[in-house]
């Protein structure tokens, strides 16, 4: 779908782009990491650190600066010409 849209609108300046987070902390994945601290019988700081190192190499993460951050240089006219692509903000991810 963005490089539809963004092919529709090439010749205008708007531009679709897609930002692809790795893990954020939200509540729905403390619920996860907190139960498989439980599940597994370790620390909660040990889950999230493993449940990190599965997918995303840096460990950490992404947090909401850092997508709105992105999402602030894409509105930006330094982004103008970036359209139809996808922009990972995750630690490593598809770098595996």
């Amino acid at each position: 779908m963005t490089k539809v849209v963004a092919l529709e609108n090439a010749e205008t300046p708007v531009t679709c782009n897609a930002i692809c987070p790795g893990w954020v902390l939200t509540p729905l994945v403390q619920a996860q990491i907190e139960a498989r601290a439980k599940n597994e019988g370790i620390p909660v700081a040990q889950a999230e650190r493993d449940l990190l190192m599965e997918k995303q190499p840096s460990g950490r993460f992404t947090t909401v600066d850092q997508l709105g951050g992105v999402t602030v240089f894409l509105s930006s006219d330094a982004a103008s010409n970036i359209t139809g692509t996808t922009l990972p903000v995750d630690g490593g991810w598809l770098a595996r």
